[in-house]
């Protein structure tokens, strides 16, 4: 690992972002998905990357979709995921935690339901998983947009979300930040509509966005396969939600902004269409273990030419 920070890890002082009560050393971090199970945290801060954030992780382990369930579409430079929250489970992750440590950027679990839980089981799952990794967690993110999952009720509802917020809320003691992250597909009233959810129950922040369903103006044969669209295709869509949130909350309401970022580009728009923070996980695919390193140069370039001082100066400017 120390081999690999030296080649991949790329330190400016305009890159530091501190949220969360925690100092991020870059903006740009890997998004839910990739590591499940907290299984490479440290090599992926490592890697240059400013934080990472595990899961979705369940109550127990479960084995998700059946297989084939992730398909690149390489003409599109996307990627068509249907895991179904596969994952070996809280307890296991917990250990792994206790045993190897946590990674030295800061660390955010994504939390979400089994499968087969009704309405009622499902806010206990969260309450399960957030009291036994919360300890180990600079932020915790609350899933209830992704599309693989068994659509049993309606997760978005806003009394299911307002059980879901109430419970935690309850439980935590430690006042760890607590996120929700939404999809890209939602109309713009029931974005505001959770806001305000987020905003009654005084939440941290807001991550943005989830993999979609959409499939317009895709190229590649896999473009048909059912499950969770990311990468390129999602960039336009999500900076757009990222833009609304923060025109919608008047910048108060921090944004992680997720959904094609794969260059210093595409993350700067989303910073200066109101993200903090950036995550990837498609573009890291494609572009390989220099990714963070080349976004990182690439941003402070594209802060010293607009004359900004970091990136915490950057955030909103296009909303100005």
């Amino acid at each position: 690992r120390a081999a690999l920070a030296d080649a991949y890890q790329y330190r400016h002082p305009a890159l530091e972002v501190d949220l969360f009560d925690a100092t991020f050393p870059n903006p740009v971090g890997v998004a839910a998905g990739f590591d499940k199970n907290a299984e490479v945290t440290h090599a992926l801060a490592a890697l240059g990357f400013g934080f990472v954030e595990i899961g979705t992780v369940t109550p127990y382990p479960q084995a998700g979709n059946d297989r084939p369930r992730l398909f690149r579409l390489r003409e599109d430079e996307a990627m068509v995921n249907r895991m179904g929250f596969n994952g070996q489970g809280m307890e296991r992750v917990k250990s792994r935690l206790e045993a190897d440590g946590t990674p030295t950027v800061p660390l955010g679990v994504n939390v979400g339901k089994m499968n087969s839980s009704s309405e009622r089981e499902a806010i206990e799952d969260y309450r399960r998983v957030f009291d036994r990794l919360s300890p180990f967690a600079d932020y915790v993110v609350v899933n209830v947009s992704c599309p693989n999952t068994p659509d049993e009720f309606d997760e978005g509802s806003p009394e299911h979300l307002r059980a879901i917020f109430e419970t935690l809320e309850a439980e935590n003691d430690r006042d760890v930040p607590i996120l929700v992250k939404i999809g890209p597909d939602e109309p713009e009233e029931s974005v505001f509509d959770l806001i305000d959810i987020v905003r009654e129950f005084d939440l941290d922040g807001i991550v943005a966005t989830n993999t979609s369903t959409s499939r317009e103006g895709l190229e590649s044969p896999r473009r048909e396969e059912w499950g969770g669209l990311s990468g390129k295709p999602l960039a336009d869509r999500s900076t757009a939600v990222v833009r609304s949130i923060a025109e919608y909350t008047g910048g108060d309401l921090p944004i992680i902004g997720v959904g094609g970022v794969d260059s210093p580009a595409t993350a700067y728009e989303k910073i200066r269409a109101g993200a903090s923070l950036v995550q990837l996980y498609t573009g890291f695919v494609y572009e390989g273990p220099s990714t963070a390193k080349r976004i990182n140069r690439g941003l402070v370039e594209l802060l010293e030419r607009d004359g900004f001082s970091s990136v915490e100066d950057a955030v909103g400017a296009d909303l100005e």
